[in-house]
C-alpha cells in the first residue's frame, strides 16, 4: 500500500482570521474540518469577548479539537500569526492535540528531512528576507526528498501590517546541491 497525492499544488495555508493562518498536514479532510470548527469557535469568542482572537486563542482552540478527537483524526498543524498584545507567534499542534509555542516550527511528512537543516540554519532575530529564504529552501528540500510533500511553495508572511502571500511553482523552486 502506498500514498496517493491527489493535488500536488493544493494550498495548505488556511486563513483562520485576518491575521492568523494555519499550515495543515495529515488528512486534508480532517484538517479542513478542524479549521472550519476553529474558525467558528473563534468568531463566536470574538463576539462574546469583544476583542479579536489572539494567536494563542487560535492555537488553544486547535489543540482542544485535536485532543478531543485524537483517536479519530490525522492532523498536524502549525498555527501562526500576529496579534497586538503579543506580536508575531508560531505554535505547533502535532497529531494528538498538544500546543507548544516555538520560535520556529516544521511539520508534515517532509519535515523529517529538515530537522538538521533547520537546527543549523535558523537563528533568533533573522530578518524577513532571511526567514523567507530559509522557508523557501526548506520547502524545496522537502519537495525534492519526500514524494508526499506537494510540488510548490506557498508562503504567508504575517506582520503587524497584514499578510503577504507568495507562490513559487515547481519550476521556480531554487535547486541547490
Amino acid at each position: 500500500m502506498g500514498t496517493w497525492v491527489a493535488n500536488r499544488v493544493t494550498d495548505k495555508l488556511t486563513p483562520v482570521t485576518d491575521s492568523i493562518f494555519c499550515c495543515r498536514s495529515g488528512s486534508a479532510a480532517d484538517t479542513q474540518a478542524i479549521t472550519d470548527v476553529v474558525k467558528y469557535k473563534l468568531n463566536f469568542a470574538e463576539i462574546e469577548q469583544g476583542r479579536p482572537a489572539s494567536v494563542r486563542d487560535a492555537a488553544m482552540a486547535f489543540k482542544e479539537v485535536c485532543y478531543e478527537y485524537r483517536d479519530s483524526l490525522m492532523a498536524g498543524l502549525i498555527v501562526a500569526g500576529y496579534d497586538k498584545s503579543t506580536g508575531g507567534q508560531v505554535w505547533c499542534v502535532p497529531i494528538g492535540g498538544m500546543a507548544v509555542r516555538q520560535p520556529m516550527c516544521i511539520g508534515g511528512s517532509g519535515s523529517t528531512y529538515l530537522y538538521g537543516m533547520m537546527d543549523h540554519m535558523y537563528k533568533e532575530n533573522m530578518s524577513k528576507k532571511e526567514c523567507e529564504d530559509l522557508v523557501l529552501q526548506a520547502v524545496t528540500q522537502a519537495i525534492r526528498r519526500d514524494r508526499s510533500s506537494g510540488g510548490c511553495c506557498r508562503m504567508a508572511i504575517i506582520t503587524k501590517d497584514g499578510v503577504e502571500r507568495k507562490l513559487w511553482l515547481n519550476n521556480e523552486l531554487p535547486i541547490k546541491y
